[in-house]
């Protein structure tokens, strides 16, 4: 199995998927227990849902489980939300806080090594080689990272989360016309709930590659599953009215950042703007 799939198209869009992947090599799932062996942390039906909204959108997907290694997560493990409840890099309990490997069974500091290298790093090499093509051809990228979680996590955080869960780090992953045009759109989506910022933030592939002053933007989107899920547990069946429903309102997000695109390309100083700036 290779790492990652990509689909590489010539819009200024690239949907990021590091989650809807479900290979595990056999290794692991040997060491796996009943509760990992449920892949429940899957962002289930994720690039299923995205695909075909944006003609010529580049899409970058993680085929392996996030169990293998998480590839929204720093290299280096750094938490992302310090002081809350998380999972790490390899995780070791699911989003219930329980454990998912048999006892004795975790991974080793040489293990998460060789699943960074094996895994994570070509997930990365792939995404970025994307963005650096996409940016090349129209002088800017836009990086649409695609999540999604059950709707209720106690663990993870209180209630019930909104349907729309945009991050972008406190509006310093994109440009301000991004944020607000999916702000927009998520709020009037009649029928949905929507949050900025709010308990996802973005992630470490958000925050890595978000940078709006070099022409690469990144904004996530974390759906709860309960918009596109006919259950939020096994079997984690897609629901084709719920997910026609939803592609609409994605389709139109889509739409609006590529539209955006050619606006936000980084401004080029003359000579004069150089000399006197």
């Amino acid at each position: 199995m290779q790492p990652v799939e990509i689909i590489p198209g010539d819009s200024p869009v690239v949907l990021g998927v590091p989650h809807a992947g479900t290979f595990v090599p056999e290794k692991i799932w040997a060491n796996l227990n009943e509760t990992g062996h449920k892949l429940a942390d899957t962002d289930w039906h994720v690039d299923r849902l995205y695909t075909g909204l944006l003609p010529g959108a580049t899409m970058v997907k993680a085929n392996f489980h996030r169990y293998v290694i998480d590839a929204n997560r720093d290299p280096e493990d750094a938490s992302l939300y310090p002081g809350q409840n998380t999972t790490t890099l390899c995780p070791t309990t699911d989003f219930d806080g329980c454990p998912i490997y048999l006892d004795g069974k975790e991974p080793g500091s040489d293990e998460i090594q060789a699943r960074r290298l094996a895994w994570h790093a070509p997930y990365h090499a792939a995404l970025e080689a994307e963005l650096e093509r996409v940016r090349a051809r129209h002088g800017i990228a836009i990086l649409y990272d695609c999540h999604s979680i059950r709707s209720k996590v106690p663990y993870l955080f209180e209630g019930t989360l909104p349907d729309f869960n945009t991050g972008t780090n406190g509006g310093t992953t994109c440009a301000a016309e991004i944020e607000q045009a999916v702000v927009d759109l998520t709020s009037n989506a009649a029928g949905y709930t929507s949050i900025l910022n709010g308990r996802f933030k973005g992630g470490w592939t958000t925050r890595h590659y978000g940078r709006p002053d070099t022409g690469i933007h990144a904004i996530q989107m974390e759906l709860a599953q309960s918009t596109h899920l006919a259950t939020e547990d096994t079997p984690f069946a897609y629901d084709e009215a719920k997910a026609e429903r939803l592609r609409g309102h994605l389709r139109t997000i889509l739409f609006a950042l590529a539209d955006l695109a050619p606006a936000l390309k980084p401004h080029k100083k003359t000579s004069e703007e150089t000399t006197h700036g």
